[in-house]
């Protein structure tokens, strides 16, 4: 587990200096997944150590939204100020989400052939 890990950390360690050195506009631990999944690709797939982790991992991914719920209770009084600006950003964005997801599954499906039976 450890060295999984320290594999996953790698990657996001990699990344987040390709960030910093090129000034991307792109998160460092976004570059950093790219890069394991190139790795991952190039490799022919995780190893059991790598799966078994990321698997623990996600399983316990709920705990990081702690953090969040905490900076919201504490910071609710600006909530209670702002709550019309937040939730139009919020319904805005989940609509953008929904339409470019849904524009997305359609440019990536294949036509229909008339041998599907459609």
């Amino acid at each position: 587990m450890i060295s999984a890990l320290s594999l996953l950390l790698f990657f996001q360690l990699a990344g987040e200096m390709l960030a910093r050195y090129f000034s991307l506009p792109v998160p460092g631990p976004v570059i950093g997944m790219l890069l394991l999944f190139v790795a991952l690709v190039l490799r022919g797939g995780p190893g059991d150590d790598l799966r078994h982790t990321s698997q623990t991992l996600l399983q316990h991914l709920s705990l990081l939204f702690i953090p969040a719920g905490v900076g919201i209770m504490v910071h609710l009084h600006r909530v209670a100020d702002e709550w019309l600006a937040l939730l139009l950003s919020l319904l805005i964005s989940t609509l953008a989400t929904l339409a470019v997801t849904a524009l997305t599954m359609r440019c990536c499906q294949r036509p229909a052939t008339p041998e599907d039976g459609a």
